[in-house]
């Protein structure tokens, strides 16, 4: 059965090696990817800052093996009014099973609790399967980028209101 739970100190290894087994999958790879985000290391602390938010996603048939990854912060550059939905990956053999589904439903709901007004993410157009699972969510394209993410590689753009 799969669980969610916030990161822990000892989760970061396995979040990084989630995020690097990933993006491979779909070439998001070189500059401009969240591969190279300097807070892969240690997404822990990256995460422990005030209106933000990093969970993982558990196997517990797996021995507890962490299987995906997700989280929200604010979006650089913005007016503090919208949060950046981030890293929100899932190993393959994972995919399908509802832990996409757990990790939208807490991230949106700790957003809106943490008084944002929307949600904004970049992915890519190979990614396909994440995009149909945004739009059920509401998301909507935008025509570029917002903010200051520094992923320049990403080529889809993507904003949810909470009102």
């Amino acid at each position: 059965m799969l669980y969610l739970r916030p990161i822990l100190p000892s989760d970061n290894a396995a979040v990084a090696r989630i995020i690097r087994t990933v993006m491979p999958e779909f070439n998001c790879v070189g500059e401009g990817y969240s591969i190279n985000d300097p807070e892969l290391e240690d997404m822990h602390t990256a995460y422990s800052q005030p209106r933000s938010g990093f969970f993982v996603l558990v196997d517990d048939t797996r021995n507890d093996e962490v299987v995906g990854v997700g989280g929200y912060a604010p979006l650089a550059g913005s007016d503090g009014t919208v949060c950046e939905l981030r890293k929100m990956y899932l190993l393959s053999q994972t995919r399908g099973k509802g832990g996409g589904r757990l990790l939208m439903d807490r991230c949106i709901t700790d957003a809106r609790r943490d008084g944002y007004a929307r949600m904004y993410l970049e992915t890519v157009a190979s990614m396909t399967s994440a995009a149909a699972v945004y739009e059920k969510y509401g998301f909507t394209p935008l025509p570029g980028p917002l903010g200051s993410t520094g992923h320049s590689g990403c080529d889809r753009f993507m904003i949810k209101s909470f009102r």
